[in-house]
């Protein structure tokens, strides 16, 4: 119920936008955060959860994720205490017309799982040729514009959907791959990709792409995001223009904090991906992006069914399903690193909400009481089994993880529940 009242006590509170971390008590009134810490005056609770030894944190926010059908991968997200995910446009058909818009977050607000935001074509069909009619989209719903992996092979295409983007103040996402220097590519060009004599995808696909954009960036004005940085290079030309002043943020896909060329091993598809998996230093390179808060992370969610996975390596289908391993491949990142719950959390809550420039992504008084408890301890394995996805493509299948999402709130409502009690008596 909307209206319901709610009381989650005794977990420890981690609101990194806020500067939260301590053990406290979390109200909820008209699907609101009413307050924490304290209760208001008159509070009477109708549910009371009792989340002792869990983490209670802002729902988590998630800049990219293919969501196919949607209420299976929208239940997927609250199971992994996501609750807010950009749906990004190279759906079928794409995302390029208000109505299409306006269907999708009308049939994903009908589900009451976690709420889509939709990020529009910056071309007609992805083409790359035509502008998308952006400020219908924007109307219709969308948080910014991006073309996914469709380039654009015409410059003063891009440079005139920059000129209008900042007109507006509207915000463009590019995945940054030349599509020449990438072309029939399925792999890091390394020594590795040499031995199995898989085609290679230069570092510098990537940082021509992004040094072009920043050029454009530079001379428009437009407010630029670069998604799924892949090398430690293309880090760096992001992190050198932000210094500079630029209007520009990055994000980094979960897998890539994990994974390198190497994982491929003896051509495992689950382990191709668009941009590939590079070298182990990069790989360091993007861990330290995350760290320092250069880039926030996404989980690049991309459900595939069987078959696309079962061909060999460079015909099979890029991507994996995640949704559900974003929380706990981000607490595993942040314990080898050695870095504080608050600095992770905050680069897959308050950050990525940001960047969408949406209210999420925070515990503040008066905000949607959009909420994730979760058990760090807990330790599980994943299996298709274990995945509510209809995807379960991931290179992680079989991997024991640590952090297990016990309960997910949207609005104050439990949309995602395991064992926590629930005792409208108890306070």
């Amino acid at each position: 119920m909307l209206n319901a009242a709610v009381l989650i006590k005794n977990g420890r509170v981690v609101d990194p936008k806020n500067r939260v971390d301590r053990v406290a008590d979390v109200f909820i009134d008209g699907g609101r955060i009413a307050a924490v810490g304290s209760p208001p005056q008159g509070f009477v609770p109708n549910t009371v959860i009792d989340a002792r030894d869990r983490i209670v944190c802002p729902g988590l926010v998630d800049l990219s994720a293919r969501l196919g059908a949607l209420e299976p991968e929208l239940s997927a997200a609250v199971g992994g205490g996501i609750t807010v995910t950009a749906c990004p446009p190279d759906t079928q058909p794409p995302l390029d017309e208000p109505g299409l818009v306006e269907r999708l977050v009308r049939r994903s607000a009908a589900l009451g799982l976690a709420r889509v935001v939709p990020v529009g074509a910056l071309t007609q069909q992805l083409a790359g040729e035509r502008l998308a009619e952006m400020f219908s989209l924007h109307e219709a719903g969308c948080a910014a514009f991006s073309q996914v992996q469709y380039p654009i092979f015409d410059t003063q295409v891009l440079f005139r959907a920059m000129q209008y983007a900042a007109t507006f103040g509207f915000a463009i996402h590019l995945q940054a791959q030349d599509p020449y220097l990438s072309r029939d590519g399925v792999a890091h060009d390394g020594e590795f990709a040499s031995r199995r004599g898989l085609p290679g995808i230069p570092v510098c696909a990537e940082t021509v792409a992004i040094a072009t954009a920043l050029v454009l960036a530079e001379t428009t004005g437009a407010r630029l995001h670069f998604g799924r940085l892949s090398s430690a290079a293309g880090v760096a030309l992001v992190r050198k223009a932000k210094s500079a002043g630029l209007n520009v943020s990055c994000d980094v896909a979960i897998h890539h904090l994990h994974l390198s060329e190497d994982d491929i091993g003896y051509f495992d598809s689950h382990a191709r991906f668009v941009p590939p998996l590079r070298s182990a230093e990069d790989r360091s390179a993007l861990r330290d992006a995350a760290a320092d808060g250069t880039a926030a992370l996404c989980s690049d969610h991309t459900p595939l069914d069987e078959d696309a996975k079962l061909l060999p390596f460079p015909d099979a289908s890029p991507g994996a399903s995640a949704l559900e391993l974003f929380l706990p491949l981000t607490l595993k990142w942040a314990e080898e690193s050695a870095l504080p719950l608050e600095t992770a959390l905050a680069r897959v809550t308050c950050d990525p909400a940001r960047i969408l420039g949406i209210d999420a992504g925070e515990l503040t008084v008066g905000r949607a009481a959009d909420l994730c408890i979760f058990d760090p301890a807990e330790t599980w394995r994943v299996s298709a089994e274990t995945l509510c996805s209809d995807g379960k493509n991931t290179p992680f299948l079989g991997v024991e993880l640590t952090g297990r999402v016990k309960a997910t709130l949207i609005e104050g409502r439990v949309v995602f529940g395991d064992d926590l009690a629930f005792d409208p008596n108890v306070l």
